[in-house]
Order: structure tokens, then sequence, then C-alpha cells
């Protein structure tokens, strides 16, 4: 989170809420029936579906904004795309069919992977790219009247080197952008199938147990030569960019023209080697002695001591302490540590005449971190342990990135760019230790949950300040003291040139953020903005303009809605989030059950004042259905943001909202 620095002077201390300011519901909804129906049912039970697809599938947005002439387009279950246009007269939305996709022809006894959402994008008035979400990629030209049409279809092969157990699979289109006057790049996401596991499942099994991965999602920029060569009976194969794997769908992207870069938020974007697979070779300790005639090595192996790790190591939310055993006739002088960000240097010269030591000395020289530490606030001290034959050297590291758990010390081959200038360590250097645990927190631990536990058998109070039996009856099924805290989603933002290189401040954005809201579609041509949660609060922040494509991404806090985690909280069939700048974040819920298919919307408010508006409309749910998408047209003589929402049952206008 380096680069997301909030200014305190934009942050409200005495802010105490939001009060409510009604909209007449019948001077700002407007209801129009569709034609094209779309349907949001897609899902095959035959196919496992991750928690990760899930969510992404919430949060797709179903309708595609053409920001050139502000225009839309969508496309039914019947796989036919459809173009939204609003009268600039009269603002009513008129819809024309552009083009029907076939419908792929699917065996029932066949295994096939699960199908992804159709999605859109422009590239501009006049050109549009359509995925059916089964693996085809339609190119179409828009005419001013009429259908559209088809310049080409393409499928995505996936290259043997990235290690897919399919060669073809369903994918979503993310973002289309010209990157050169010849040039256009298309971002699209799709699920990996791992090699090494069945297609219909993300585990390995072992003794007829499952073990199971988490899912990863592969990132692909294929590219498109301007103007695109019309070949519209033959399926071409998508020309492979670029390439990035991560544990999550994105959930925004945008392409910076002044930096030659995209930006993908969401998961931290890795590349993939594409040389072959490294030949393992065995460590010594994983050496098994043959036996010989009449030798038993089960007794001369069965009570020998297990070697130690080569130090321990725990953590709080904002710091690491690693702990490493030495000879207490080490001296002082003899042991060089030092911190940098992102790596650490331990150098201890053997003692003289001391006998060698059951475990190696250290010495990492210049290796690097999991994660990114404050070098200046490290430190790191030597208990000698009196008459005891071993000291610990303590090192005590300071995160970077308060909040973030460590899964380990060191990063693990491969997982971070290479630091210029580090070396091998030597022996253990590489070996992961896990983290320990203190045993008094672990024993005081286990008494809490024992006492918690027999507190609720027998019904006495659990909090032994003498409140009484059980909860009260308003509270039951309600509480949850870590609601505020998961609000939003946790992302990173992942620089990619615009050629697929990493650009020199890729890393300087790969701290996790929780995010609470996206740039409303359509306010986000020029600069994107993102709502990040601080506290309680919600801070808006904008990505600068850069001079040249070298420049460092500078994301300034333009303003604070304040509270905005703690009323989000509460909100629990939300599926869409975005925000208009600093005037409004409007909050839309899914409309899938009875009741719901409410759009909350809280104003932004000058620093020092004690409330801000909020205001409520029905926008979905109903005899209108699911909410599906939503996107902000400006149009008229005056620009009237219009904001369009799809729904399963019709479309629906909300004007004078921001």
């Amino acid at each position: 989170m380096s680069n997301f620095k909030s200014d305190r002077a934009l942050l409200n201390p005495r802010f105490e809420g939001y009060k409510l300011s009604p909209i007449p519901q019948e001077q700002a909804v407007f209801h129009y029936g569709l034609q094209y129906k779309p349907s949001q049912t897609n899902v095959s039970g035959r196919s496992h579906v991750s928690f990760q697809e899930v969510q992404s599938r919430i949060s797709h947005n179903h309708i595609a904004l053409c920001q050139e002439d502000g225009s839309a387009a969508y496309i039914d279950e019947e796989l036919r795309v459809v173009s939204i246009k609003l009268s600039e007269a009269t603002l009513e939305p008129a819809t024309r069919l552009l083009f029907e996709m076939p419908k792929p022809i699917l065996s029932p006894d066949a295994e096939s992977p699960q199908r992804e959402y159709p999605s859109a994008g422009f590239l501009n008035a006049s050109s549009l790219f359509v995925s059916d979400g089964y693996g085809s990629l339609y190119v179409l030209t828009i005419q001013s009247t009429g259908s559209a049409e088809l310049i080409g279809t393409f499928e995505l092969a996936i290259p043997a080197v990235y290690g897919s157990s399919r060669g073809v699979v369903p994918f979503r289109i993310h973002h289309v952008a010209q990157t050169a006057p010849d040039a256009a790049t298309v971002i699209l996401s799709s699920k990996h199938y791992r090699e090494d596991t069945p297609a219909e499942s993300n585990g390995t099994s072992q003794g007829g147990r499952t073990q199971s991965k988490g899912p990863e999602f592969d990132i692909w920029a294929a590219r498109f030569t301007l103007p695109i060569a019309p070949v519209p009976d033959q399926t071409r194969l998508l020309d492979i960019l670029w390439h990035r794997r991560g544990d999550d769908v994105p959930i925004y992207t945008f392409h910076d023209a002044s930096r030659r870069s995209f930006m993908l938020v969401g998961a931290s974007y890795r590349t993939i080697a594409a040389g072959p697979a490294p030949t393992y070779v065995p460590t010594p300790d994983e050496l098994a002695p043959i036996p010989r005639a009449n030798e038993n090595l089960d007794g001369a192996t069965l009570n020998a001591p297990q070697r130690p790790p080569p130090y321990s190591w725990t953590q709080t939310t904002d710091s690491v302490t690693v702990a490493i055993p030495l000879p207490s006739s080490t001296p002082t002088d003899a042991i060089r540590v030092a911190f940098s960000l992102r790596t650490l240097t331990v150098l201890v010269r053997g003692a003289g005449g001391a006998e060698d030591p059951p475990v190696p000395l250290p010495r990492y020289d210049m290796k690097p971190l999991w994660d990114h530490i404050q070098s200046g606030t490290s430190m790191w001290t030597f208990d000698r342990a009196a008459e005891r034959r071993y000291g610990v050297l303590t090192l005590h590291l300071d995160k970077a990135h308060e909040g973030t758990r460590w899964p380990q010390v060191f990063a693990a081959a491969g997982a971070t760019a290479p630091v210029p200038g580090s070396a091998t360590s030597d022996a253990d250097a590489d070996t992961e230790v896990p983290e320990t645990l203190d045993p008094s927190e672990l024993y005081a631990i286990r008494e809490a949950l024992e006492k918690y536990t027999a507190a609720l058998q027998s019904g006495e109070d659990a909090s032994g300040l003498g409140l009484g039996r059980g909860v009260p009856s308003l509270a039951q099924e309600e509480m949850d003291d870590e609601l505020d805290v998961s609000v939003g989603r946790s992302a990173c933002v992942t620089w990619v040139g615009a050629d697929g290189a990493s650009p020199a401040f890729g890393h300087d954005d790969d701290a996790p953020l929780q995010v609470l809201s996206t740039s409303f579609p359509g306010t986000d041509a020029e600069r994107p903005s993102l709502v990040v949660k601080n506290g309680l609060d919600g801070v808006v922040y904008e990505l600068g303009a850069a001079g040249s494509p070298e420049d460092k991404p500078e994301w300034k806090h333009a303003a604070t809605y304040s509270a905005l985690a703690f009323v989000l909280a509460s909100k629990r069939d939300t599926r869409f989030t975005y925000h208009v700048s600093s005037r409004a974040v409007l909050a839309f819920e899914s409309g899938s059950r009875d009741l719901g298919g409410n759009v909350y919307i809280y104003r932004g408010a000058p620093a020092k004042e004690k409330w801000a508006k909020q205001a409520v409309l029905k926008v979905g749910g109903g005899s209108a259905g699911a909410l599906l998408g939503v996107t902000l047209m400006k149009t008229g003589p005056n620009l009237e943001p219009v904001i369009l929402c799809l729904c399963e049952g019709g479309l629906i206008l909300l004007r004078n909202v921001v």
C-alpha cells in the first residue's frame, strides 16, 4: 500500500452518520420493456465452480459501453448481441439486434469445462468484440443501421508450455484498447486447468482422499492488427501477446495510454516460465540408504535426534521476529546483519577453536524476503544465554504493509523478481520453516476455548462479567464482530506493459488493498479511481497522468466517504458498488430475492461536516427480475448523466441521481 497514502486533512474524525435525503421514485426511476431478455443462468451442475468463480460471476457486468458515441451492448439468453441507444430528445432507450452468435452443440456425455458468461467490449463506435462464453470470439463491424457485419471468428488455443490440460477453454472479455495506430489489444481471463489434475476438479488423490488446491486463472492479452482482415467463414487462432496468472479473476482493468501499460486490479498476477520444467535433484536428507543383507536400518535411525530447523519465527500484524541459534562463544563483531526494503543479509564468522555446531552458521546474502520491510526501524539483538552452549540471534523485522500475513519468511524460488547482486545462500537457506506459536499463547487460547465451549453448552455467561445467560434475543444470529473488517474485496494492483514487459514501477503497488468501490463504467475514460478501505472510511484515490511512460503511478487522495465501510457492511446482497468521483457511491443489490433490488446512494461531504446525505431507490426485483448490469451514459444537449440498469425482465433508467 506504499503508493496509497491518505491525507489527514481529508479525513473526518468528527463524522457521525448519514441522513436520509429522499429522491422521489417516480421522478428518478423509469421502466422499459425488453424484447431480447438476458439471463444469468449458465452454470452446469456437472462441473465444479470455485468460490472465486462464483464471486466473479456475481460481480460480472453484463453491459458493455462505448464511450465514443454513448451506446451500449449486451447479449441475451439466446446469444443475440443487442445494441442500446438513448434518444437525445426524450432519453428513451431503443434496442437493435446486431448479431446472433451460433449456439454450440454439446454432447451430454462429453466432459466440458464450465462455460463463462457472454461478454463484449467496444474498440470504437464501429468495432465490437463479443465472446459467447463457450470459447469463441467474434469481431463485428457496426453499421449505422441494420445488423452488424461479422469480420472474423477466433478461439483461444493455449500453448502447451502453460501446463493446461485443455487446448481450448471458455474465456471472458475484460477490456479492449487501441494500443497503437495499427494495433488493438483485448484482455481476456480464463480458468486454468492443471495437467496433473482431472479437468473437473482441482485436487490430487492420495490414499482415496482428494487434496484440494486453490484455483488459478489465466490473463491473456490478444493482439489484433488494424484493420482486421475480414475472414468470416474461418475460425482463426488468437495472437497471444502476453500472459499472466493469478488466484482470482480481475475485478477492474484499465489501459493507461500515458504509461503504455495495462492495470489489473485483482490478484497478484505473475509471469509463468515458458521453458522446460527443471530437473528435480534430491537433497542428501532425502536419499534413503539401501539395506544390506541382515542389516536393520530402522534400529539405527529410530532414536536418532531430529535435525532442528535453521531458525524459528513468529509474527504479529506489524512485525516478524526471527530467532537463529548461534554458539554462545560467537563475538558480537563476528555478526553482520543488514536490512533493505526487500532483502535480508545475515553473515556470521565462526569462532576460532570452537567445535563444529550441529547446525551450520547462517549465511543469507541479500536473501529476498516474502514481503517488504521497513529497514530503518528493523533491528537485531544477540542473547548469549548465560552459561548455555547456544545463544539466540533475534531479528526484529517491521512490516512495510501492516496487516499482511506472511506465509513464510523468505520468498520462494521464483516467487519474486530477482534482486540485482543477490547471491545463493548456503545450506538450509531455502528451507521453508513453518511459523512457531509461543507455547504460553497456545495454552491461553486452549483454556479460553474450553471455557467458552463449556459456557455455550451450559448456557452460563461466557464473558465472566455477570451478564446473564445466553445472548439477548434481538442479537441472536446477528452478531458478527468481523463484519466491518471483511467488507470489500482484497486486491492488488498489477502493471503490465502494452508489449507484455514488466514496467520499472511494476512492483510498487503489489501490496493488498481492501477495495470498496471501482469507477462507475462510463466515468473512467481518462483517469481511473478506487475507493479503498481505511478503518471505517472509504478513501477515494485517483490515478494521476504520466508525463512519460517511465513515470511512477501516483495515487492521490482526492476525497473521503466517511464510515462507508461501516454502512456497506450491512448490505448482504450487494452486486455492484461503483462511485462517481467524490459525488456519490452507489451500492446495487442483485434483486434476485423477493425482497431487495434497491440501490443505496451515499453522497460525499466536506471534511468538516458531521453528516452526509443518503438515498434509497427501488431498481431490481419483482417484475424487473435480477439486476445484471449497470453503466452510466451522458446524452442530450447538456450531457445529462443517466444510469442504465439491465435486468432480466427489462431496462431501468435512473435520472437526476448523480
